[in-house]
This record gives structure tokens, C-alpha cells and sequence, in this order.
């Protein structure tokens, strides 16, 4: 199999017109017909663009006698279907200097998929945008395994408002949580409600522990403890106590937390 014949058919089982990869490459078309008969040759730059693109090695394009690429062995079986989701595809619109939408394994574009996606919105492994979906995302709204931003949702979440399994941030929820505010099975914070509740000035749970702590199984507080409901003087006693403890800076929390007692 001759290299012209190993391009033609590589670009045909991803799917890509002569003119699309034409436009990856940087070439016209009348380049890449001519290289796939054989009547002129790719420049190394450009074989070692294809050799990254079709994930296939130089030995495979340059020697006329390996039938099949050997780099992956009979990996390629797995992982084949994962090289031709994110083959390289763009459209020819663009945004702000942008593709409208581009996939690829390092895609950029208003709409990003890939596996190093970013973008207004970036979907990929690791991805970066203003609303962000990935194992590790970054953006004002962002999801994933490990995802950091405004608003953070995911296993492992950081972000001004985050909420996961283990979450950090000001207002944080989740099974174990560390904020100003924490809402969670464990619940560590300024202010926290759950489970097991620990808090500077605040806690609320079954068990609780801060300044203030109101528990349903066990409290412990050093200005104020309360175990079980609280009635209508307790609950005037417990908001004059948070006006006084809390700093101003807090005030917004200490009111969100008057509204739980």
C-alpha cells in the first residue's frame, strides 16, 4: 500500500472530505488529491500533522510494506471509537474570531468538545469556559468530577456556590462540606447545618457543635446549646445571640440561619 493509498484511506474512515482535510492542513485540495495518487508528496510537517491527526505512526505513512500501525497494537480495537468521536471538525462560521463549534482533541470554539475543550460552553476531559462540563472543569458554571468555578457541581467541587460529595466553597452542600455556609452530612463551616454539624458561630444538626449549637442528639456550645426544638422566646433568645456574635461582615449569613431555627 502505497502512502497516497494509506491517506486516501485514512481520510475516508474518519470521514473527511479532501476539502476538510485540506483546510486542517493548511493545503488545498488539488494538494491532497495529488497526494493520494502518488503524483507528489506531503512535506514532513505536514506528515507528522496527519501521523498526529489519524493517531497512526510516521513508519505506517512512510513504509510501503506495514499493511497496518503497529503503535497501538490491538488497542486499537478499544480505543478507535474514542479517536474517531473527537476527529478533528470545525465549522467555517465563526464568533468573536471563534469557530461556532469545533471538535477535536484540542478543540476551541464557541461551542467546544474535546479532550482539552474551551469555550463559551466546553464539554471534554478538562474543560474551560463560561458554563463548563468535564473531569476537570473550570468556568462560572461548571460540572464535572472536579469542577471549579461560580457555581460549582460535581464529586469534587470548589466554587463560590459548590455542591458534591466533598464541596468547598461559601455557600457549600454536599456528604462532607467546608464553607461559610455549609450544608452537608458533615458540615464544617462559619455557619453549618446537618448531620454532624461544626461551625464557628453556628451549628444546627443532630449533632452540633459551636457557639451556638442547637442539636437534636447532642449539642455543644460555648454561648448557647439547646437540644431539641426551640420555642418562640428561645428562638427570640437565639436571634439576639447571633446579633451580637456575628461580625457585620456575616450578617447575611446569620440571617439565613435565623431562618432554619
Amino acid at each position: 500500500m502505497t502512502l497516497g493509498d494509506k491517506i486516501s484511506k485514512l481520510r475516508k474512515g474518519n470521514n473527511y472530505t479532501q476539502e476538510q482535510l485540506a483546510s486542517i492542513l493548511g493545503v488545498s485540495r488539488q494538494a491532497i488529491s495529488k497526494w493520494e495518487s502518488n503524483v507528489t508528496y506531503p512535506e514532513t510537517d505536514k506528515l507528522i500533522r496527519m501521523s498526529e491527526l489519524f493517531d497512526c505512526s510516521l513508519d505506517y505513512l512512510l513504509k510501503d510494506e506495514m499493511e497496518t500501525d503497529h503503535k497501538f497494537g490491538n488497542e486499537n480495537i478499544i480505543i478507535l471509537p474514542f479517536r474517531k468521536m473527537f476527529r478533528e471538525r470545525k465549522s467555517e462560521k465563526t464568533v468573536w474570531g471563534m469557530p461556532l463549534w469545533h471538535i477535536g482533541k484540542k478543540a476551541k470554539g464557541v461551542v467546544a468538545v474535546g479532550v482539552n475543550a474551551s469555550g463559551i460552553i466546553a464539554v471534554g476531559l478538562k474543560a474551560q469556559g463560561i458554563l463548563s462540563i468535564g473531569a476537570l472543569s473550570i468556568g462560572i458554571l461548571s460540572f464535572g468530577m472536579l469542577p471549579i468555578g461560580l457555581l460549582a457541581v460535581g464529586l469534587l467541587a470548589f466554587g463560590v456556590f459548590s455542591a458534591g460529595c466533598f464541596s468547598v466553597g461559601i455557600f457549600a452542600a454536599g456528604a462532607i462540606s467546608f464553607g461559610i455556609l455549609s450544608f452537608g452530612a458533615i458540615a464544617i463551616g462559619d455557619f453549618s447545618a446537618g448531620a454532624l454539624a461544626i461551625g464557628k458561630y453556628a451549628a444546627i444538626g443532630d449533632y452540633a457543635r459551636a457557639m451556638i449549637a442547637l442539636g437534636d442528639t447532642q449539642a455543644a456550645g460555648s454561648v448557647y446549646q439547646k437540644l431539641g426544638e426551640l420555642n418562640a422566646q428561645e428562638i427570640a433568645d437565639v436571634s439576639g445571640l447571633l446579633d451580637a456574635i456575628v461580625p457585620s461582615y456575616f450578617s447575611w449569613a446569620a440571617k439565613i440561619i435565623k431562618l432554619l431555627l
